[in-house]
């Protein structure tokens, strides 16, 4: 890309920054022992969906035997994603993310890279139907597995959905708006969580189904990765800051809001790539495997 479309893009960033300024937080910034989210909004869902996998777990375990139907490494992936959201939601991202860019695009990135392919590697609907009465499970299959399959093959869409919601809620505008209300905070999270979903949902079908198309799912994998490494690559160059409601803030927690700025586009453009290269590197094997056993 030349330098003047970089500018331009740049300045179109830029101009998105100026609807909304948030309030900078009251009070001293919180450490790194005191930096906890507890809200209901969070917690009660993040612990339904672990005691019911548990239970699932559990139930399903007791009558075939460990490993059977659900391998330790599938629900040790999900443990992982339950620990992921955690970590996103509960402790530490979410109370530094009022105050430093950097944390922020960890919180995100977390909740749309890296939590949503643990959790369904941990096959969440299987075991929640092993948890439940076998009447409520029969009627959520009947009310669910339609939609769900749906959604599941819809893989162009599903990547669509989820370039958009990162390059949208990134603008310094949306920034700023989601920083200045508390509904609008837990609908970005809820985006991103869901834009997620469905995007892994739809690639982890590739992967495991043998005719779904494995060559789509890695077309999909690196469009989604190309996207991502490019605003994080544009977060990082920026020679200005493009997130102002951010100036105060990273000073009061000790940071330069410019390096805070160039850290959150490093986080964005490297470390949140690695869940895509990994599955895509698993897909291209799962391909070349197909290819051999039908040849």
């Amino acid at each position: 890309m030349s330098r003047l479309a970089c500018r331009c893009l740049l300045l179109l960033v830029a101009c998105a920054g100026t609807s909304a300024i948030a309030a900078v937080p009251e009070g001293p910034p919180p450490t790194l022992a005191s930096a906890w989210t507890l809200s209901p909004w969070t917690l009660l869902p993040l612990l339904a969906m672990a005691g019911l996998y548990a239970r699932g777990l559990a139930r399903l375990w007791r009558g075939a035997g460990v490993g059977r139907g659900v391998s330790r490494g599938e629900a040790s992936a999900f443990a992982a994603g339950v620990l992921a959201l955690a970590v996103a939601m509960v402790w530490p991202l979410d109370a530094f993310a009022a105050y430093a860019l950097s944390a922020h695009v960890a919180q995100h990135m977390t909740l749309l890279a890296l939590a949503p392919p643990l959790l369904l590697a941990g096959r969440p609907f299987a075991i929640a139907a092993s948890a439940l009465p076998r009447r409520w499970s029969a009627h959520l299959h009947r009310g669910l597995h339609r939609p769900l399959s749906s959604l599941s093959t819809a893989l162009a869409p599903a990547a669509v959905v989820h370039a958009a919601t990162m390059w949208l809620w990134h603008l310094p505008g949306a920034t700023s708006a989601a920083l200045a209300d508390t509904t609008l905070h837990r609908a970005m999270h809820a985006s991103f969580l869901i834009a997620g979903l469905w995007f892994w949902a739809a690639v982890w079908r590739r992967l495991r189904a043998p005719d779904a198309g494995a060559v789509g799912g890695l077309v999909a994998l690196v469009a989604v990765m190309m996207q991502m490494g490019f605003l994080g690559a544009l977060l990082t160059f920026a020679p200005r800051l493009l997130y102002p409601v951010y100036t105060d803030r990273a000073l009061l927690i000790g940071l330069d809001p410019l390096r805070d700025q160039q850290l959150a586009g490093l986080l964005m453009w490297v470390p949140s790539c690695v869940p895509y290269i990994v599955v895509g590197l698993w897909l291209v094997i799962a391909l070349l495997h197909r290819m051999r056993h039908r040849g």
